[in-house]
C-alpha cells in the first residue's frame, strides 16, 4: 500500500474502522477519491490478521494518503478513539468500512463544515435520503430513536443515530467520549454539542445493507448506550439542562458561545 500525499494541508481525516473488510475497502477508497478536498483516511483496525490490510497491500490510494491505525484495543469504540487520536485535520469524518457508494457526499459535508458548523449529520431521513435493505428490527428502533430525537428533544437533525458524521476540530478536543459501546460515541457527541449550543446541520446521505462480510451492529445490545443519550436530549429541552452541565475535556473552558 502506498501512501500518497497531496499538495497542502488535509482538510479531512476520514475515520474507517475495519474488522475484515477486505472484500469492500478498496470499493470505499475509490468512492472516496471523488472527494475535491485533500483527505487522510485512517484505517483503524483490531489485529495485523485482518483481511483489510492484505486488501491494502498492493493498492493504489493516490490521489488519497491512507494510513493504517492500530487499535489500542478490540472494538468499534476503540478503534474509533485510536481514529481520533491519530487525527490532527481541522475536520473528521467517521465512515463505514463497506460504503462504496456515499464518497460524492462528501463534499457535502465539508461545505457545511466550512459555513461554520461543528457537526454535520449524514442524514438517511431527510429528503434526498433512503435507508434500504435494512433488518425490521434495526429499522424500526432506528426510526423511532432518530423520530424522538428529532420531533420531542429536538436535536436538529433528522438522523440522530447515524455513525457516518463529520465532527469539527473544536468537538474532539472538547468533549470526551463517555460512550462504550458501538456507535453511541456518534450520538453523544451530537447531543452534547446540541446541549451546547453549537451549530449542526444535515445533508442527504444513502445507507444500504452491506453486500460482503458480516454486520458487527448489535441492535439490542447496545441500545441501552443509546437510550442514555436520548434522555441526555431530552433532558436538554424539557429539563433545560444548559451549557454548565456538559462533562469537557481537563484544561477546556467554553471561552466564546454561540
Amino acid at each position: 500500500m502506498t501512501a500518497v500525499h497531496r499538495d497542502g494541508p488535509f482538510v479531512a481525516d476520514v475515520v474507517i474502522p475495519v474488522y475484515n473488510e477486505g472484500r469492500n475497502i478498496r470499493g470505499v477508497l475509490d468512492s472516496l477519491k471523488a472527494v475535491a478536498s485533500p483527505l487522510r483516511i485512517l484505517i483503524c483496525y483490531d489485529f495485523d490478521e485482518d483481511d483489510t490490510l492484505a486488501a491494502l497491500a498492493d493498492y493504489d490510494p493516490s490521489p488519497l494518503l491512507v494510513v493504517p491505525i492500530r487499535s489500542r484495543g478490540r472494538g468499534v469504540p476503540d478503534a474509533i478513539l485510536s481514529g481520533f487520536e491519530a487525527s490532527t485535520a481541522p475536520y473528521v469524518i467517521t465512515y463505514p468500512g463497506d460504503d462504496d457508494f456515499n464518497g460524492p457526499r462528501v463534499d457535502a459535508l465539508l461545505r457545511l463544515a466550512a459555513d461554520g458548523h461543528d457537526i454535520v449529520c449524514a442524514s438517511r431521513f431527510m429528503p434526498g435520503g433512503s435507508m434500504d435493505g435494512c433488518p425490521l428490527l434495526k429499522a424500526v428502533l432506528v426510526r423511532m430513536g432518530a423520530f424522538v430525537a428529532y420531533h420531542v428533544a429536538r436535536v436538529p437533525t433528522r438522523d440522530a443515530s447515524h455513525a457516518l458524521r463529520l465532527f469539527s476540530r473544536r468537538v474532539l478536543d472538547s468533549l470526551p467520549i463517555e460512550s462504550t459501546r458501538g456507535f453511541a460515541f456518534s450520538l453523544e457527541l451530537l447531543v452534547k454539542a446540541h446541549r451546547l449550543r453549537w451549530p449542526i446541520a444535515e445533508t442527504p446521505f444513502i445507507w444500504r445493507e452491506r453486500r460482503a462480510g458480516r454486520s458487527r451492529f448489535r441492535v439490542l445490545a447496545w441500545l441501552p448506550e443509546y437510550l442514555r443519550w436520548v434522555g441526555y436530549a431530552v433532558a436538554t429541552t424539557f429539563m433545560r439542562r444548559g451549557q454548565g452541565d456538559v462533562r469537557l475535556r481537563e484544561g477546556v473552558r467554553l471561552v466564546q458561545q454561540r
